[in-house]
């Protein structure tokens, strides 16, 4: 089927009346704790304040999101932020528990405290906060803000609009400059089509385009996509800015871009089959010393889309960095990692979390052309205490009543899969539409199972008749409170993304147990240039014992299904999945998959039960600071 049209898609929206023409998006009704006075006030201790989000993973509407009560760190990163959980976390930030910063930050009783503060993040209250902060500095020309990457992907509406609704969200908010990751996982024309209508900067040193397209057969082709777009370099063969500079109050800024380096492990290749990725460490090296020479700036930042561990390491390595404001692995950590790079200086290194919960506050004291101080803050977003910015809401409610119609793609196999039961229906219509109600909270992240993983393999064993079921540990899904419906909304932000195809297939233990190592390697390789910045690949059925400390195939033992049988190397199982990197499969999409489970097995009451959840044993953890609560057994 044909790919929806942005122009079509911006016409139908009506985007000029918006504003006026709809009511104003909220929150649910406040009843929670007052503001405590001040919260918000960040008066600018310097003159050029950085401003950040990361992993928005579209959601542009208030959200629950509990944080991690397992996040390993392992060799250097044993302990040291972002691998803390809990009270662990707070004692380190010198936070204290039972306060907003504790239900921001940690899981800390999440159930209670999400029922206290309500739902962070919201694209509407986000863009009051960004207002508030500009103007606490005197004014937007002497700010910066910054998006970290996947933010264009993640809910219905995004899937829908082709990240269309986000950019326009983006424009609206004020966003300056960005770099990607699952923004690459649309198709390469649909990307571009979506930098153009970006009112910022889209950069990313480590973005290349391939040689056989730069110099092959295929550059007029390369030549006619890029129609004059202004973003490719074919001297040095970059397919956006590596960097840009920006004046701000009379300051010259450097912002170098880094996009996921492992994209073309993580995702498919054929939707970016022009481009390349990597680390591209050497690279930036080169690219920061030429900056600092010839720009002379009086800062240098990176904006990044590595995750924290990788960005720490580069930070030591590449000379010339002031700050890292990183994303990828959604860590929200309220205080900089400061490091000493390779000549001796500092080096403070950030990231803020995810789902739009958190805005990251950095100011510069540059004086005489010399960067004299810095300071940072992180705030988290309780969507009741700010008021929603109407501009924006009136975009967010006017998108949503846009009409799911015949042009919409929703995987790489739309023509097979095109859900005619939707059409006419509005997006909001679709997305609202009570499926059960909770018998637990549901949620995703962490190191290891989550409940809303559970659901979603216990429903690809059910769609297939599979013995085990495979998902992949990715780190974006919001959380559903126990008693409350499960929506079409909440199915969307777990499985919402363009190759969400399923399958069955057989597979033997060895080939099980050789994947689970595999996995496990990739999250615990003392090296993070050597990890994938997800978690452990999610199971259902099947449980195992994991070492983390251990080597690439020592870490996984005791395999056993659910009915205690233990898995046999040579046996062969049925295995059901979704979101393959490389072949297409012929299943149904993952979130229809998921949607009739839920119908199929809520009780009477329609309340949703999992009798059992697929924690893994872990072993050598005890003294690990970056668990606490584990629901499995551990020690």
């Amino acid at each position: 089927m044909p790919k929806i049209d942005r122009r079509d898609f911006l016409k139908v929206m009506g985007l000029g009346a918006a504003a006026t023409a709809v009511p104003m998006l909220s929150s649910r009704a406040f009843s929670g704790p007052k503001m405590p006075d001040g919260f918000y006030d960040l008066p600018m201790k310097g003159n050029v304040r950085l401003l950040h989000i990361t992993d928005v993973h579209g959601q542009l509407k208030p959200v629950y999101f509990r944080e991690p009560n397992v996040n390993l760190g392992v060799g250097d990163a044993f302990g040291r932020p972002p691998h803390l959980v809990g009270n662990k976390l707070l004692d380190a930030m010198g936070l204290k528990p039972n306060t907003p910063e504790s239900y921001a930050y940690t899981y800390l009783d999440f159930a209670d405290a999400a029922m206290k503060y309500g739902r962070t993040g919201g694209f509407a209250h986000v863009k009051t906060l960004l207002d508030r902060l500009r103007e606490q500095a005197g004014g937007r020309d002497k700010t910066l803000t910054l998006d970290g990457g996947d933010l264009w992907q993640g809910s219905g509406t995004s899937l829908w609009t082709r990240g269309v609704d986000m950019v326009e969200a983006s424009n609206i908010l004020g966003l300056d400059v960005m770099v990607g990751h699952w923004e690459f996982t649309y198709r390469e024309d649909e990307v571009l089509s979506n930098v153009t209508l970006f009112k910022g900067d889209f950069i990313g040193q480590n973005v290349r385009v391939k040689p056989d397209s730069l110099f092959g057969d295929e550059y007029p082709a390369l030549v006619e996509k890029y129609d004059g777009r202004g973003m490719f370099d074919e001297d040095t063969g970059h397919a956006f800015q590596p960097y840009v500079i920006k004046e701000i109050n009379g300051a010259r800024i450097a912002v170098v871009g880094q996009a996921f380096p492992r994209t073309a492990n993580a995702n498919p290749q054929e939707f970016f089959p022009d481009w390349s990725f990597g680390l591209r460490e050497d690279d930036m090296i080169v690219l920061v010393e030429e900056i600092r020479a010839q720009e002379k700036p009086d800062a240098v930042v990176l904006l990044s889309h590595n995750g924290m561990d990788v960005d720490i390491k580069m930070a030591e390595r590449v000379p010339g960095l002031n700050a890292v404001f990183g994303g990828h692995t959604h860590d929200g950590i309220p205080k900089p990692v400061k490091v000493r790079n390779t000549e001796g200086h500092e080096c403070w290194v950030t990231n803020a979390g995810s789902n739009g919960k958190y805005v990251g506050v950095m100011d510069f004291d540059i004086q005489d052309g010399k960067l004299k101080g810095m300071h940072y803050k992180m705030l988290p977003v309780i969507s009741d205490w700010l008021p929603p910015d109407q501009e924006m809401a009136a975009f967010i409610n006017q998108m949503r009543q846009t009409r799911y119609d015949d042009k919409i793609v929703e995987s790489r196999r739309s023509d097979l899969f095109f859900n005619k039961s939707r059409l006419g229906k509005t997006y909001e219509d679709i997305l609202s539409e009570k499926l059960a109600i909770a018998d637990r909270t549901l949620y995703r992240r962490g190191n290891f199972m989550g409940t809303w993983d559970q659901v979603l393999c216990n429903a690809l064993r059910h769609e297939y008749g599979a013995d085990i079921a495979l998902s992949a540990g990715v780190r974006w899904g919001t959380s559903t409170l126990k008693g409350d419906w499960i929506t079409m909304e909440d199915v969307m932000t777990q499985c919402s993304m363009t190759y969400a195809e399923t399958y069955v297939a057989d597979m033997t233990g060895t080939q099980i147990k050789n994947m689970l190592e595999s996995v496990a390697d990739n999250l615990f390789d003392p090296d993070p240039y050597l990890q994938s910045g997800g978690d452990m690949v999610r199971v259902g059925g099947l449980d195992y014992t994991i070492d983390p400390a251990k080597k690439l195939g020592e870490r996984i033992t005791d395999v056993k299904l659910d009915n205690g049988e233990m898995l046999e190397a040579d046996s062969v199982y049925k295995v059901a999945g979704w979101a393959t990197v490389n072949r297409t499969p012929d299943g149904r999409l993952m979130w229809d998959v998921v949607h009739d489970y839920i119908l199929a097995k809520r009780g009477k009451d329609y309340v949703l039960k999992l009798p059992k959840i697929n924690d893994p044993t872990l072993v050598g953890v005890k003294s690990n600071p970056g668990i606490s609560d584990y629901p499995g057994q551990w020690s």
